[in-house]
């Protein structure tokens, strides 16, 4: 049963969202780098050293997810299907909770699609948001040596978690994001095929 929080913590979650909006807005009105913190706070009727206690950072404003992204990541390992492999049960949630930001999707919302123009044509924010992706790689490490009865320094559960969370970039960049997750997905899940089925010649 989830206890329900107190006056204290409503007002403070509150105070929370005010600035995550005010900063949202602001910065998809006049964009990220004309709008400072002070901005941030009088739109949100606080002062800076309260808008600081509650975000650490310009770009933490933008992104409040960290939490649940990691979750998100361990249930993938934990919870999937019987028979569904750990690489498959984390590429289907890459493209679940990844690919749409890398702008798969047919018809996004107006509110969404100025977030992730907002987000792509900012490098702070872009390069802050994969920051804060590949954080998770030890989380997912440990999970993935767990499900497998691997010690928890399992370098191969190390690797598999840092190349699934890199798969979030390539489909960033690549005209067909769904597809790029499936073929690095495929990749490591079953190894670098023999030269002759690709036609190449060369390793």
């Amino acid at each position: 049963m989830t206890t329900p929080m107190g006056r204290r913590e409503r007002k403070k979650a509150a105070t929370r969202q005010a600035l995550a909006d005010a900063a949202l807005r602001l910065f998809i009105e006049h964009g990220y780098d004309a709008v400072t913190l002070h901005d941030i706070a009088e739109a949100a009727d606080v002062s800076t050293t309260t808008l600081l206690k509650h975000f650490p950072s310009k770009e933490a404003l933008v992104f409040d997810e960290e939490a649940e992204q990691e979750a998100g990541l361990v249930t993938a390992v934990h919870d999937r299907t019987p028979g569904t492999t750990i690489p498959q049960a984390l590429c289907a949630h890459v493209k679940r909770v990844r690919v749409r930001a890398a702008g798969s999707d047919s018809a996004p919302d107006v509110g969404y699609t100025d977030f992730r123009n907002l987000v792509t044509n900012t490098p702070a924010l872009s390069d802050y948001a994969h920051r804060m992706w590949m954080r998770h790689q030890d989380a997912l490490a440990h999970a993935i040596a767990h499900d497998t009865g691997a010690p928890p320094d399992d370098p191969r559960s190390a690797a598999l978690a840092r190349f699934a969370l890199e798969t979030s970039a390539l489909a960033h960049e690549a005209a067909d994001p769904a597809q790029a997750v499936d073929v690095a997905f495929d990749l490591l899940e079953r190894g670098w095929d023999t030269p002759a089925q690709h036609g190449t010649g060369q390793n």
